[in-house]
């Protein structure tokens, strides 16, 4: 019988770090890795979205990027790893778990780790699922205008660097009428508690330089792909959710109603049967 709930947290030797991971469900299920987004620890994979997943027979992986939560710290400014270090570590989860081929979901900045992984890495991968991100094509639109990104706090303070990481997460909603600031500054409250050292996590990931794949770009991507676009998303605009579809053969496009650059509990109605029917096969 599938469990929908976490297995807990374990500090795992993984490509000569230490990477914090956790599981959902039954290993013998479909298996999705979830990828987080620049800065972001694996919290920002809700762990009540991980198990609704697993609840419909899925074995769902998050886990902490290099420079987040639990996992290895570098010194602020000084990332000693390169964007294809932090690719190779989705593959060292799945081979740490015993997962062959898994359903790969990457948000954001990440979704570059899911172009790699499906141009160089096809075998491992039995689906791609492409959350809010982009082909960072030059001719697409520019950040929303009305984008105010706050400015940055003083990291000795917790709390001053609380209220920047939830006005962050306010401004990429993009007014979504959805935002929910209680439930993000607890988030934020945890994951900034729950850091190494968070001054790294607010500068390392955009310190190190963009890999691409060795063998083509996105017209190469074979595995079954879907791609998940909030119809208000500040930072990145539908029209580059609606390329990455476009770019990819057979992709298809699903637009969230009221999300910005983010996936507030409201979509999970329409995210959770959509990521079920994508994975409803393989990943093992």
């Amino acid at each position: 019988m599938t469990s929908p709930h976490s297995h807990g947290e374990h500090l795992l030797d993984i490509n000569g770090v230490e990477l914090c991971t956790e599981t959902f469900g039954n290993r013998a299920d479909p298996a999705i890795v979830l990828v987080a987004g620049a800065a972001a620890s694996m919290l920002w994979w809700d762990a009540d979205l991980c198990e609704q997943l697993a609840a419909h027979g899925r074995f769902v992986v998050r886990y902490d990027h290099r420079d987040t939560g639990r996992s290895t710290c570098c010194p602020p400014g000084r990332p000693s790893y390169t964007y294809t270090d932090l690719v190779l570590d989705v593959l060292g989860v799945q081979d740490a778990l015993g997962i062959g081929s898994a359903h790969v979901v990457c948000q954001s900045m990440f979704g570059g780790a899911g172009l790699v992984l499906g141009v160089d890495h096809p075998d491992r991968v039995a689906s791609l699922t492409f959350v809010s991100t982009s082909t960072g094509a030059d001719d697409l639109p520019p950040p929303s205008s009305d984008l105010a990104v706050p400015a940055e706090p003083d990291v000795s303070d917790a709390a001053a660097v609380v209220d920047y990481v939830v006005a962050g997460a306010r401004a990429y909603a993009g007014g979504s009428p959805y935002f929910d600031e209680t439930a993000v500054r607890a988030l934020a409250a945890h994951d900034v508690a729950r850091a190494r050292n968070y001054a790294s996590t607010l500068v390392n990931h955009f310190a190190i330089e963009h890999d691409r794949p060795t063998r083509g770009g996105f017209g190469d991507i074979v595995a079954p792909t879907l791609v998940v676009h909030g119809a208000h998303d500040p930072l990145l605009p539908l029209p580059h959710g609606e390329a990455l579809r476009d770019a990819i053969p057979g992709a298809q496009l699903l637009v969230l109603k009221g999300a910005g650059h983010d996936l507030p509990r409201p979509v999970w109605d329409d995210l959770v049967p959509a990521l079920v029917r994508h994975t409803q096969e393989g990943g093992s």
